[in-house]
């Protein structure tokens, strides 16, 4: 992700920002487009992990649907080229006024979470002369062994409907004469590395795709959500494995003629193609802790705070092959001197908050003001968190293939 060229190239520019290398992005649909191709799966991108403009387009380009959580994220679909036909609009809390312009828009299918919401849904499309095309999503009790943060499948979460609540979803179908019953629809967390899980789900997937057609209504959709987790201590050239993610599915669902089975993917599309690139503004060096204090902060990636969640970072400026650049009399005249010594740093942020800490006790080599500082695999909920806390600049994004 960071030759030679690309690092002399941070030089020149304002830090923070978030730096996204496409041809990752591109490496990484396409793996994925091919994988899922085998089987003849749908995939819908979900749109709340990235809605960077440029990778927006990149992820249309390659034919995938859109996975939305909000009215303004269907816009952004369909202004990006989604065709309405691939676009899903799912979340636990939509409002009238954005099941309305979804309703307008035309869209694929509404992944559905309560009774009353199958209900409002009926009367905002009977209203427009309408038939809503539904899927209703269930919560399977499935635990993704993830963090307790991003898990959202199990009986304590606020998503989807409980299971002994379906005899009541069978009875609001039957009376809501503008709706139409797609099929099923899970997620149970996010960042999942153990594929196990997916197993658990299949079975339940299975389960209910049975209870609603013996109950009269016949499953078109299996939709199965996403979550697929990265890596986040390897991130080069380290892309999800989305053969054996897919294989599981094709392995354990039963799929019968005429269905469809329908991804969720986001984190795994996304992830690996970006990195937060910060400078160091400050190094403080103490008996008991070293820190470095970054022009980055939680305002612009606030997973390790939020999540505990681990990014790895690396000291741009101090690579050697960066160092071989330069000449004898640059590298005397220059504070890139180059250094051997590995310290431990808390690597913090200017926000005014004790939270505000990418990750503690770093080893990493000697470090001075100015060096240029990456937080990897920030591709997946960086961008998309950033706030303005503090009034806090939006920082700008840079390409591979030019600057925005």
């Amino acid at each position: 992700m960071f030759n030679n060229t690309t690092i002399n190239r941070f030089q020149d520019l304002d830090t923070p920002f978030y730096y996204y290398d496409m041809e990752v992005l591109r490496q990484t649909l396409d793996a994925c487009r091919e994988a899922s191709a085998k089987h003849g799966f749908h995939v819908h991108y979900a749109m709340k992990a990235n809605f960077n403009p440029r990778v927006l387009d990149m992820i249309q380009s390659f034919g995938f649907g859109a996975d939305c959580v909000s009215g303004n994220e269907v816009r952004a679909a369909i202004e990006h080229g989604f065709g309405k036909d691939k676009v899903v609009f799912a979340g636990v809390g939509k409002s009238d006024k954005e099941i309305n312009f979804a309703l307008d828009a035309d869209i694929f299918c509404f992944n559905v979470e309560s009774v009353q919401e199958l209900e409002i849904i009926n009367e905002l499309a009977g209203a427009k002369g309408k038939k809503a095309n539904v899927a209703i999503r269930i919560n399977p009790n499935v635990d993704a062994h993830t963090h307790h943060f991003i898990t959202t499948g199990l009986d304590e979460n606020k998503f989807g409907i409980n299971i002994w609540q379906l005899p009541d979803v069978a009875t609001a179908l039957r009376k809501c004469e503008n709706l139409k019953f797609l099929g099923i629809h899970f997620h149970i967390g996010s960042q999942i590395t153990d594929l196990e899980v997916y197993k658990s789900l299949c079975t339940r997937i299975n389960e209910m795709q049975d209870w609603f057609e013996d109950h009269g209504f016949p499953v078109k959709v299996l939709n199965t959500g996403g979550g697929l987790g990265v890596d986040y201590y390897s991130p080069n050239g380290n892309i999800a494995d989305f053969e054996s993610y897919f294989q599981v599915f094709k392995s354990f669902l039963n799929v019968k003629p005429g269905q469809e089975v329908h991804f969720e993917l986001g984190r795994a599309l996304v992830a690996q193609s970006a990195s937060l690139i910060s400078r160091v503004l400050y190094v403080k060096n103490g008996k008991k802790k070293n820190f470095l204090i970054l022009d980055a902060g939680m305002t612009e990636l606030i997973r390790p705070m939020l999540y505990q969640a681990y990014h790895l970072i690396e000291n741009l400026s101090r690579r050697a092959e960066v160092r071989g650049l330069r000449s004898e009399a640059e590298k005397q005249a220059s504070d890139l001197t180059p250094h051997t010594t590995e310290l431990k740093y808390d690597v913090v942020g200017p926000i005014c908050e004790s939270t505000d800490c990418f990750q503690k006790d770093v080893d990493l080599p000697e470090s001075f003001r100015g060096d240029l500082i990456a937080v990897r695999t920030a591709g997946a909920y960086g961008e998309v968190m950033a706030s303005g806390y503090n009034l806090r600049d939006h920082v700008q994004s840079v390409y591979s293939e030019g600057v925005a």
